[in-house]
């Protein structure tokens, strides 16, 4: 991994840390919310992991092997690829989502909508590059919402 790649993550943890220590502090007091969402949360959590995990083997296994064909790129097949180009986003976004019902904190749900717009936009532009790449993309498959998007 490059060292400024690096940098970047680990200050993005270490300043997502602090705003959130900051949020915690600023909320202590506040009444406990009146539904409490963390079994829905843990469930939406836990089907994120799932499927983001069970979606990047399916992209790993792409590019198995030495020979030519290991470096060149396909287009995936299989589960939720069938229906949206970056299924691996999808669950990701489930796996934030999750998290902030667990939570249920105004910054968990800032930070579940930021993941959300980001990697929605992440894979629509994934899959304008998978239209321009391949001539035989399927055009019904959408960009992370199945159907919709």
């Amino acid at each position: 991994m490059a060292l400024g790649t690096m940098i970047v993550i680990l200050s993005s943890y270490f300043s997502s840390s602090v705003f959130m220590i900051i949020a915690q502090h600023l909320t202590m007091g506040f009444p406990e919310p009146e539904i409490d969402l963390k079994n829905p949360g843990i469930l939406l959590f836990l089907v994120g992991i799932i499927g983001n995990f069970y979606h990047h083997i399916r992209l790993s296994k792409l590019r198995s092997g030495t020979g030519k064909g290991a470096k060149e790129y396909k287009i995936p097949k299989g589960g939720l690829f069938d229906f949206v180009i970056c299924p691996h986003y999808l669950f990701e976004v489930l796996i934030f989502w999750g998290f902030a019902l667990i939570s249920q904190t105004v910054y968990s749900f800032a930070f579940a909508l930021g993941t959300t717009c980001y990697l929605t936009g992440r894979s629509y532009a994934t899959r304008r590059w998978y239209l321009s790449k391949f001539e035989d993309f399927p055009k019904g498959v959408k960009a992370i919402i199945p159907f919709v998007f």
